[in-house]
């Protein structure tokens, strides 16, 4: 199994980035071609010692990193990645994430 995991920084108008999020984003992104699973943070985002700067993290699951790399070559994936510069542009400190992982 192979995730990426997009971490999303508090918006200035967090209304807006959320309805944009899963009435826009969301449905985009759940038509890519060999994506899994899809999960949202649901409610604050903490760390061990207390409240962070994070808004929102999404974690979309693959078969393999080179499921991904073909999801997001895909039209449906360049229209998901377009659509994330629109509400989260490239200077907003939104990060990714993608690597296999593996049960331990």
């Amino acid at each position: 199994m192979a995730r990426m995991v997009v971490i999303y920084p508090t918006p200035e108008n967090v209304e807006a980035f959320d309805r944009h999020y899963f009435e826009i984003h969301v449905p985009l992104a759940k038509k890519i071609a060999g994506l899994r699973k899809y999960e949202v943070s649901d409610g604050p985002i903490a760390t061990p010692v207390g409240p962070s700067s994070i808004h929102r993290i999404g974690t979309l699951h693959f078969d393999d990193l080179a499921a991904i790399k073909k999801a997001f070559a895909s039209p449906e994936g360049q229209a998901a990645a377009t659509d994330r510069r629109l509400f989260a542009p490239d200077g907003s400190g939104v990060q990714m994430f993608l690597f296999d992982d593996r049960d331990v």
